[in-house]
């Protein structure tokens, strides 16, 4: 880091914390606009970080498998811990997909062994995620938010993804998506089981993106696809 970008940041910093003081002493309305305007000025602070935003996404990585292993209410604090994590990473580095894709899968966890008032919420926060990674990378997560549609019984939207997920390659194997619970909802639905049978019979289409290799371990749960480029 150049010693003028050294400068520029202390003085961001500088300027942030200061927001935040006066925050303190301000009325709701203004005390918001400080408070998002000095979270802005941290995280320009700490952007473009790579090597602080993968220990991030590897930490929160690390968490959505622990959880796993873990008691309902401690799983909780767990998942909870991970989506910090992935928050944290994609404010380092807006358009870091495996935060985004693993951020989602951490709500989506999350809701189902949270209490039913809370579902909603946090399924609607997975979904966020998941159109995030979207917008990073198209159809990244196609198939992470037909699963959320299926689940709201929602089947023009759970069918059009599903049609994307397959068209940019990140659809599961036939068996992987007719054993997957949350796809239990359309499974006797006419159009899916065409699009079940048309997938047996027929290749799928190539992907419109060139795939490429990455570093990363498997990913959390097969509703992922492990080629994408995470940097994109």
């Amino acid at each position: 880091m150049s010693i003028l970008t050294s400068f520029k940041k202390r003085s961001t910093l500088d300027a942030a914390i200061k927001q935040v003081a006066k925050a303190r002493k301000s009325e709701t309305g203004m005390a918001e606009q400080l408070y998002k305007g000095a979270y802005q000025g941290f995280a320009s602070v700490i952007a473009d970080n790579l090597m602080l935003s993968e220990a991030l996404y590897h930490w929160g990585f690390a968490l959505l498998h622990e959880a796993e292993t873990q008691a309902q209410e401690q799983a909780i604090e767990t998942l909870e811990d991970a989506i910090s994590k992935f928050s944290f990473c994609l404010l380092t580095s807006p358009n870091y997909l495996g935060a985004a894709i693993d951020g989602g899968v951490a709500f989506m966890e999350l809701a189902r062994i949270s209490p039913d008032e809370s579902k909603d919420y946090l399924y609607k926060m997975a979904r966020q995620f998941f159109e995030k990674a979207g917008g990073i990378q198209k159809g990244s997560a196609a198939y992470n938010l037909a699963c959320i549609h299926a689940l709201h019984v929602d089947e023009e939207a759970c069918q059009a993804a599903l049609q994307q997920a397959r068209e940019y390659g990140s659809l599961p194997d036939v068996e992987v998506i007719l054993q997957d619970a949350d796809m239990a909802n359309v499974h006797d639905l006419p159009w899916f089981k065409e699009f079940i049978e048309e997938l047996r019979i027929k290749p799928d289409p190539e992907s419109r993106r060139e795939k490429v290799e990455i570093d990363f371990e498997p990913k959390f749960n097969l509703k992922k696809t492990e080629d994408f480029d995470y940097y994109s």
